[in-house]
């Protein structure tokens, strides 16, 4: 089909940010239609969110189109949630879903509906080859979307990214129609977890089963409640026979159900290696800025690439970085890469 230059399709899901979206592109004389999808399985969400993604839709006088996608969420984003805590690792589920479902899934039923353009009610801002930190540093969600397909950049539409999340609100408030929209409570950082994530993994993997604590010489100091309670830096739920200072994760044993504990200077990390690169630019020798957690800050560090691997050798030590997270490159505001953390 043949995109219209004019047409935008819009992730709706019922919350404050995507009905605002949806609003602020009608009103630029966009011909606007929304999507809806479902992805996971938790009891009751859909039938909640749809209805309220249905009422703003209604309210703006767009189409709501609604796609199940389930099973590919469960495939593309969900087991491999599970995968990865069961290996010792900490995933990062969002990045996997902004890179396969709603900037994947989601840009080919745009293709489908003849929509050139595909907008989020994400905080990030783009200029068609870069994405950029939102204007609101406080709800920026760029270190997610570093994994999305760099080609499809000049298709995002971000209307939130140069606005603060607190004008979102008040406008939402100040129209008739949309007030409820704006009293609605803050979605979950991930959508199918409704407590921890523990509680996520018990229907599908064993993870009460208690362990060996081990300080960083080997030695056997205390016991836990099972690996898979536990990522890198956490420093409660196991004991530590005779420590008078708090000690912390630095490292999960997940094929001995072991954890290993030290101080906390045994958490930095000065060097880190990624894979699964996604880049902006071309370059394979680099200094940059880096984030290797979501609410951290970016160090300075040096960047090699070679066979599609980042070696990373960081300014100053970090503490608490966990395989299986995202790196995330920056260049003051500009998101310029990233990849997925393999050693540290």
């Amino acid at each position: 089909m043949e995109l219209n230059s004019n047409k935008v399709l819009v992730g709706m899901s019922g919350g404050v940010d995507s009905t605002v979206t949806t609003l602020l592109l009608k009103e630029e004389g966009y011909e606007v239609e929304g999507l809806y999808m479902k992805l996971h399985s938790k009891p009751g969400y859909h039938e909640i969110h749809l209805a309220r993604a249905q009422k703003a839709a209604d309210f703006v006088g767009i189409k709501l189109h609604v796609l199940d996608l389930q099973d590919k969420f469960n495939e593309n984003v969900f087991r491999p949630f599970i995968d990865t805590y069961a290996e010792g690792k900490t995933p990062n589920p969002c990045a996997l879903c902004n890179r396969t479902m709603k900037f994947g899934e989601m840009i080919k039923f745009a293709d489908k509906v003849g929509a050139k353009y595909l907008a989020t009610g994400h905080y990030i801002q783009t200029d068609g080859e870069y994405f950029y930190q939102a204007e609101d540093d406080t709800k920026d969600q760029s270190y997610f979307l570093f994994y999305v397909n760099k080609e499809i950049l000049p298709r995002l539409k971000f209307p939130l990214g140069e606005r603060k999340k607190s004008d979102i609100k008040r406008l939402a408030a100040s129209i008739e129609g949309l007030e409820s929209f704006a009293s609605q409570a803050e979605s979950s950082e991930i959508c199918f977890v409704e407590t921890t994530y523990t509680d996520v993994l018990k229907d599908y993997v064993k993870v009460d089963q208690v362990g060996e604590v081990l300080d960083v010489n080997g030695n056997v100091v205390g016991e836990h409640k099972g690996y898979m309670h536990y990522t890198i830096g956490k420093r409660r739920g196991f004991t530590v026979k005779g420590a008078h200072e708090p000690h912390f994760v630095t490292k999960i044993i997940p094929e001995k159900n072991q954890i290993v504990v030290g101080k906390r200077e045994d958490l930095a990390c000065r060097e880190v290696v990624l894979d699964n690169l996604n880049m902006f630019h071309d370059k394979k020798e680099f200094d940059t800025t880096v984030k290797l957690r979501y609410r951290t800050k970016a160090v300075p560090c040096h960047v090699k690439i070679k066979d599609n691997k980042a070696y990373l050798e960081l300014e100053e030590g970090v503490f608490g970085v966990a395989v299986g997270q995202a790196a995330v490159f920056y260049d003051e505001n500009k998101l310029i890469g990233g990849g997925w953390i393999i050693d540290a």
